[in-house]
């Protein structure tokens, strides 16, 4: 993907066509050393190819694939009859979960 990005970042800068050597300096200057081979590869895919075809395909093909959504809730499904207790349960739910949210613990990394 760094590859495919770099080459996307350098065709955005207005190079239609770039190099290996221009994916390769563009991936330095974030600290990442290029692999050339990853490069020449990316590159004999896409030669000859209009990038925003290649782009509006893959949308194309993303599309069709299902991405989650989540559907409805129990409670809605079963007609949107919910008891009270069950609506009292997830407020307390949320203020738990809101409680454990907060900023008081900022000065403790994210896995600690």
């Amino acid at each position: 993907m760094k590859y495919i990005a770099a080459y996307l970042l350098a065709t955005v800068g207005g190079n239609t066509s770039p190099s290996a050597k221009d994916i390769k300096a563009i991936l330095s200057s974030v600290g990442i050393e290029a692999d050339s081979s990853r490069i020449e590869n990316l590159l004999a895919e896409v030669d000859g190819k209009d990038i925003n075809e290649l782009i509006a395909e893959g949308s194309k093909k993303l599309a069709s694939i299902p991405s989650g959504g989540g559907g409805a809730s129990p409670a809605a499904a079963a007609g949107g009859a919910a008891p009270a207790a069950a609506k009292a349960e997830e407020k307390k739910e949320e203020k738990k979960e809101e409680k454990e949210e907060s900023d008081d613990d900022m000065g403790f990394g994210l896995f600690d």
